[in-house]
């Protein structure tokens, strides 16, 4: 019984992370947490329960869409060729910070300096990004020399589209551009080019 119960836990726990998540992006970090509980089917003694104050709740959101966007890349790097694995995951990331950036700002005005959140998280996505980037380069299909981070500011330039007319769309369109870049020069396409 007690096994049973940890599972409904976990589950509910996954569920407000879930319906959390949809809230903030959609209403903001001051989302009714009522609203999220009732649309969890849990009570709003579950939420606090899980998460005791609304700051540990947008915490926890946050680290759980930086896990979702790094685990990814697991996913799209067994099931895609490397270069077009690491396309798809620039166009999560532009999704995911046009969605989340208010998240991050409310969190810097609660977390304390010597709090690991925002440390780590950065630390997981330049790793997710610098792994998409070594399995496209070994395989020749993006250009040499190319930084994780100088890829990462780039892109999160692109994110900042999201703020003007069609911000989304355009941001998904210039992250494609920038994979066009990348892609240019390399040798596999060289290769492809010169024998046709």
């Amino acid at each position: 019984m007690v096994r049973a119960q940890r599972a409904d836990a976990c589950r509910n726990r996954d569920r407000l992370l879930e319906v959390a998540s949809e809230a903030f992006s959609a209403h903001g970090v001051e989302a009714s947490l009522e609203s999220i509980a009732k649309e969890a089917c849990v009570g709003i003694g579950t939420l606090y329960r899980h998460f005791p104050t609304r700051d540990a709740l947008v915490e926890a959101v946050y680290r759980h869409n930086v896990d979702l966007l790094c685990e990814g890349a697991e996913e799209l790097r067994a099931t895609l060729p490397p270069d077009e694995a690491l396309a798809a995951w620039m166009q999560r990331f532009v999704a995911y910070v046009a969605t989340k950036k208010g998240m991050a700002a409310y969190l810097k005005s609660v977390v304390s300096a010597d709090s690991d959140l925002f440390e780590s998280s950065q630390a997981r996505v330049r790793a997710t990004i610098g792994s998409l980037i070594d399995a496209a380069g070994d395989a020749g299909t993006i250009r040499t020399g190319v930084e994780g981070m100088e890829l990462l500011r780039a892109l999160s330039g692109v994110c900042m589209m999201s703020d003007q007319p069609g911000g989304p769309e355009n941001g998904a369109k210039v992250a494609s551009l920038l994979m066009d870049g990348l892609r240019y020069g390399a040798p596999v396409h060289a290769e492809a080019s010169a024998s046709s």
